[in-house]
């Protein structure tokens, strides 16, 4: 992998549990290399906004971050809602997904996959 278009920091973290879970998820649907973690917002949701959570290839416009060994793309625009950010993994009985703990949000929905700003 090329660490020459990789920014320093990235904005937001991924838990202990994120990763892990992530590590898991490409290894089980054999993810190419060429592939990352796009984190991103999208119009839509309840409350205004969705996150954007899946496996993609870099594009045009994106922002490159490597956390604990994961390619992570995002798109520049979206920086702005998702600085400080942590993305988590919970595998509870009450609860098993991503959450998003995102300071910039200024509410969020009950499901917590969409919120405002």
């Amino acid at each position: 992998m090329s660490t020459e278009n990789i920014t320093e920091k990235a904005p937001l973290t991924l838990t202990e549990g994120a990763i892990k879970e992530l590590n898991k998820l490409k290894d089980q649907q054999e993810i190419s290399d060429d592939f990352g973690l796009r984190i991103g917002v999208e119009g839509g949701g309840c409350s205004g906004m969705s996150y954007i959570l899946g496996f993609d290839q870099k594009k045009e416009g994106d922002s490159e971050y490597e956390i604990a060994g994961i390619r992570v793309f995002m798109n520049k625009a979206h920086g702005l809602y998702l600085a400080g950010m942590e993305v988590d993994f919970k595998n509870g009985l009450d609860a098993r997904g991503f959450t998003f703990n995102n300071p910039n949000a200024a509410s969020t929905c009950g499901c917590g996959s969409s919120f405002s700003a």
